[in-house]
């Protein structure tokens, strides 16, 4: 029987992942690679904030750096300036919302912490900041751990893995002792479809989902709208929504416990259909 934690503690609150939740993506970037997501001004923000709460959002990602295939690298300060004024409007406006930042510095989730976020999403796991595992560590907060080979820039150039799912579970592996032996409770590992991985090493990855609860961690899997769907059906971004319900639909069935979503109405009603299948096999 797996030990995988059913709950993260969300500074005194329990968040309870026996049935799995949704995490709406709120990018404060002008050059996401789904220009649906994109909002800058403070009326946006809060419109696209309560309306993903409203659609059942159990957390709303907040961040400002993007990290499509190719993006721009941006400065600490500009980035430290769309995310902290985002975090602060919606903490504002929503007190009791769970905020994420999604961030790999370690002096932006700091002070994205102090504004009012609750959990650091950190795509690069670790790698791109060395003081980061050092703040989380300190501060014990819940720590969104995602693989990426690579950086922005360069991860979609040639992934190449001897077995895609066993490399990353032993990158995964290294950095969770470290963490725990740290003291580090909440931890929710993603395997990060896209990031540096090829569309039939995405496929894989989502095929073998179940194999990542060896680490006996929650599993976060973010696959809206992302390439593996509209380069295979040879459509756009803003075409991948049906593409993006079929594989979430998948992801749940094979353990994901948090989904990573721009959409977030269609990923809660795909929550709620696999909990009644699943519903419908413990009754037989």
């Amino acid at each position: 029987m797996s030990s995988r934690p059913r709950y993260i503690n969300i500074q005194g609150t329990l968040l309870d992942l026996s049935i799995p939740k949704v995490m709406g993506v709120i990018n404060i970037t002008p050059d996401s690679f789904y220009s649906g997501s994109r909002v800058t001004d403070e009326k946006n923000i809060i419109r696209t904030a309560v309306k993903m709460a409203e659609d059942g959002a159990d957390i709303l990602d907040i961040g400002g750096y993007s990290s499509r295939p190719g993006a721009d690298d941006i400065s600490v300060e500009e980035e430290k300036r769309r995310v902290l004024k985002a975090i602060r409007i919606v903490s504002r406006e929503m007190p009791d919302k769970i905020i994420s930042v999604d961030t790999f510095r370690a002096e932006i989730a700091r002070e994205a912490i102090s504004a009012g976020a609750h959990i650091i999403n950190d795509i690069s796991g670790g790698e791109a900041d060395n003081n980061m595992f050092g703040y989380v560590e300190k501060m014990n907060v819940p720590y969104i751990m995602m693989h990426m080979q690579g950086n922005p820039r360069t991860m979609q150039k040639n992934p190449v893995y001897d077995d895609v799912v066993a490399d990353i579970l032993k990158w995964f592996g290294e950095r969770i002792f470290r963490l725990q032996s740290a003291g580090v409770k909440d931890i929710i590992i993603d395997p990060g479809f896209g990031f540096g991985k090829t569309v039939d090493q995405s496929f894989e990855m989502l095929q073998r989902l179940g194999d990542f609860s060896v680490a006996d961690l929650p599993l976060l899997v973010g696959i809206s709208r992302k390439s593996l769907i509209w380069k295979t059906l040879n459509i756009t971004p803003e075409e991948a929504l049906n593409g993006t319900s079929v594989l979430n639909a998948v992801a749940l069935l094979n353990g994901a416990d948090i989904l990573r979503v721009h959409d977030v109405r269609e990923a809660v009603q795909a929550v709620r259909l696999i909990k009644e299948i699943k519903k419908s096999e413990k009754r037989e």
